[in-house]
């Protein structure tokens, strides 16, 4: 494994809506151990921008969870419900640019348009990388003027990027991300960027200032990470965001996509799955040790096996 040139800021962003199950604590350990390994930091990030979902106690047991594990952040956690004031003003910026758009079409208005699409085609409508249709309503199809004056009545709708606009405004250079293969610290290789296979993605809804793809761009440049490692389940999604730090002259830091643990079905740990938690597991008796030779991590040898 080559020697790192700099120090890693890292970070661990879970939502506080949920206990951390086994998934959690791997990202968690490979964040932290990368920065330790580097001389960096390890940062710690609340991504609770669904306030109706995330609360006090689910944060506290976070805190609590990785402490068991032995990782202690270098500062106070950043919680995004504290901070919409920063992704206002990347919205700001964007529509300044004459890159998004106020859209009212619900989700039965899009699954009806989708059915109908494919029945008229007779093949499936296209989709994203994650099996989602693909936004079925051009911007051109409503006024701008009108788009605005239904948002002022105060009709309910998302903000959409226009992604046609969006890469032609991102300029003729191309699009591509560093990921650093096998391991943190590993070599990185440029990875073209396809964000049009997202089609217009929501940026923000009228009740939630913020999506995911927006606040990720933005926290990770607020906080100076300069390596991100997340699951291999957000490595095409990385395109929007390369997409995006471009559009607000955000630095790209390096990406690596670690493995995913699976449960016995193999599908992604989750807490809508009811994953196993970390609470559950130490009420039972687990210890750290236990956890990290359950995730395939050799508790003599930090270093994890990606």
């Amino acid at each position: 494994m080559p020697e790192p040139s700099l120090p890693f800021i890292c970070r661990f962003a879970p939502s506080p809506n949920g206990r951390l199950h086994l998934g959690h604590a791997f990202s968690a350990l490979v964040n932290a151990e990368a920065a330790a390994r580097t001389g960096g930091a390890f940062l710690l990030r609340m991504e609770d921008i669904d306030t109706t979902r995330c609360r006090p106690e689910f944060e506290q047991g976070i805190l609590d969870d990785l402490a068991w594990l032995g990782i202690v952040p270098a500062a106070a956690p950043r919680r995004q419900s504290e901070h919409f004031a920063d992704y206002a003003a990347a919205l700001d910026r964007l529509e300044g640019m004459g890159l998004i758009y106020p859209a009212f079409d619900s989700r039965s208005d899009i699954a009806r348009a989708v059915i109908e699409s494919e029945a008229k085609l007779g093949r499936p409508a296209p989709r994203d990388p994650d099996g989602a249709p693909l936004f079925p309503f051009p911007r051109s199809a409503l006024a701008d003027g009108a788009r605005a004056k239904r948002k002022a009545e105060g009709e309910p709708y998302v903000l959409r990027l226009d992604m046609a606009a969006a890469l032609e405004a991102a300029g003729a250079g191309p699009l591509f991300w560093p990921e650093a293969e096998g391991m943190p610290e590993g070599p990185a290789v440029a990875i073209p960027a396809d964000p049009a296979q997202w089609g217009d993605v929501v940026l923000a809804r009228r009740d939630v200032p913020t999506s995911y793809h927006l606040s990720v761009v933005v926290d990770d440049a607020l906080q100076g990470i300069t390596r991100v490692i997340r699951g291999m389940d957000l490595y095409h999604a990385t395109s929007v965001h390369v997409l995006l730090q471009r559009l607000l002259g955000l630095a790209t830091p390096v990406y690596h996509h670690h493995r995913l643990i699976l449960d016995a079905s193999g599908h992604k740990l989750s807490k809508s799955n009811s994953a196993t938690s970390l609470l559950a597991l130490r009420n039972c008796g687990a210890t750290p040790g236990d956890v990290r030779a359950r995730l395939g991590l050799d508790a003599g040898q930090p270093t994890p096996r990606m």
